[in-house]
């Protein structure tokens, strides 16, 4: 299916780019997420006439997330978890887990789909190195201090 991309999406292409993606792909996640839109003539047509509004509002995210991403840079962030006493957690600490403690550090934008884990999830104490893909262009780093409770 080719769709019209109305945003920057990594790995497919840039806003006003027509892109051949597969149906299900289309239908699941690009067009109900507001991210692309099928390429029919009409659909076309429309897109110019919108194009310079779109671009705005591309150039205002990309702005938002830039200055999200300058406070959030650097920023280490403190999790206590119960843990036994050779350092190994009692469950994990996930991206969701992450998000919210940075949510209630008083960054409100950053969702759990946003926090990237390289490792998976972290399973005991100590300092993990992480990242928080605010935009498709503003990805940064964030160290999370897993400390352990004793139960």
């Amino acid at each position: 299916m080719q769709v019209i991309l109305l945003e920057k999406v990594v790995n497919l292409g840039n806003l006003g780019e027509v892109v051949r993606v597969r149906d299900g792909y289309a239908r699941n996640f690009l067009i109900p997420q507001k991210k692309a839109r099928r390429a029919t003539d009409a659909a076309m047509k429309e897109f110019e006439a919108r194009r310079a509004e779109l671009e705005k509002a591309q150039a205002e995210k990309l702005a938002a997330a830039q200055a999200l991403g300058e406070r959030l840079s650097g920023f280490q962030l403190k999790v206590v978890q119960k843990a036994g006493v050779d350092g190994r957690l009692f469950g994990s600490v996930t991206n969701a887990d992450i998000a919210d403690g940075l949510r209630k550090a008083g960054f409100e934008a950053v969702e759990k789909a946003q926090v990237r884990m390289p490792t998976g999830q972290l399973k005991s104490v100590g300092e993990f190195p992480i990242q928080v893909a605010l935009h498709a262009d503003v990805l940064v780093d964030v160290t999370v201090l897993v400390e352990g409770e004793l139960s």
